[in-house]
């Protein structure tokens, strides 16, 4: 039976359908990553699996119960990380810790010793008695996690874990999480916009406008991409694509002032490229098939384009809450 199950799921706000009929299902044990650009839903998802948002129609069960009749019990089985930090920083992280496994009725026979074994496991054992508002990004984040699965929940739930976090700080936090479902067995739920991030799933969904467009393995989405891609600047964009598609039957797309299309046996093709297209080439580079390029394909435009989006759907939100 899935930990999670999800059945045509929406979410309107007035004028706006913010998710529009999903459905999937999360195995015991994943990490399920749902990804896609700000303002694709992801948030208002995991807001409704933890009991924080009411769905507009659709079912959702987690943990065998149902999110909207039995959110007592969803909210016992489940730990939840925001994209902002929750934690108070007047206190000290153990006394955060501690704070929290009173909330939820950890035995206070163990509770310590699960205070201390959460600490250890994110590396902040030797900061336990330091106030939470001396500490980095990257040490709160790690406390958040710590405080997320100190009661040992059968979901975790992850919303943008490594936002605004360098890159090395954002590795630590993947092995902390990779621990945690090795050692714990518990289910890993996350949201991100990163697609170098999404690679650490064990499956994904792709969400975009409120729909999920795609699901799988990252590899299963990668084939759907089909070939190596190329990537090739000239000052004849349009010229190019048109070249393409005449003389390899290949459909190209301008991206960031650069052409791009799939092929297979990408090394052979590209000689045949420089020497045919009498156009100048300032650069043509090859590479495997990325998560970015599953986007590409299935979207048409490449992730970071919809920041643009997302500001308009922020002016769409206030102007549905100025006609309640």
């Amino acid at each position: 039976m899935p930990v999670i199950e999800v059945k045509e799921l929406v979410k309107r706000y007035k004028d706006i359908e913010a998710v529009r009929g999903i459905s999937f299902k999360v195995e015991e044990g994943e990490i399920f990553g749902f990804l896609g650009p700000n303002g694709a839903g992801k948030t208002t998802v995991i807001n409704i699996l933890s009991t924080l948002l009411k769905p507009t129609s659709g079912e959702v069960f987690l943990g065998g119960f149902n999110v909207v009749k039995q959110p007592g019990e969803v909210r016992k089985s489940i730990g939840l990380v925001f994209q902002d930090t929750t934690l108070d920083e007047h206190l000290t992280a153990w006394e955060n810790l501690y704070f929290h496994a009173l909330l939820y009725g950890v035995n206070r026979e163990i509770r310590k010793e699960r205070i201390e074994r959460a600490l250890k496991m994110v590396e902040l054992e030797n900061r336990k008695r330091d106030l939470v508002k001396t500490f980095s990004g990257g040490m709160k984040r790690r406390l958040e996690i710590a405080r997320g699965f100190l009661h040992y929940p059968k979901v975790l739930f992850l919303d943008e874990p490594t936002v605004g976090l360098d890159p090395q700080t954002r590795n630590h936090i993947w092995k902390y999480i990779r621990e945690l479902r090795e050692k714990e067995n518990i289910t890993i739920f996350l949201t991100t916009h990163y697609m170098d991030e999404a690679e650490n799933c064990d499956r994904i969904a792709i969400i975009d406008h409120g729909v999920i467009v795609a699901e799988g393995t990252t590899e299963e989405l990668k084939r759907q991409v089909g070939g190596d891609v190329i990537t090739f600047a000239t000052d004849y964009q349009s010229d190019a694509a048109l070249f393409i598609k005449k003389e390899f039957g290949i459909e190209a797309k301008v991206v960031d002032n650069k052409v791009v299309f799939e092929a297979e046996n990408g090394e052979e093709l590209i000689p045949l490229l420089v020497s045919r297209f009498k156009r100048n080439i300032k650069s043509i580079s090859l590479r495997r098939p990325t998560l970015d390029d599953v986007f590409l394909k299935i979207t048409g435009r490449a992730l970071r384009d919809e920041t643009v989006d997302l500001k308009e759907q922020m002016r769409m939100r206030r102007r549905a809450r100025r006609r309640r």
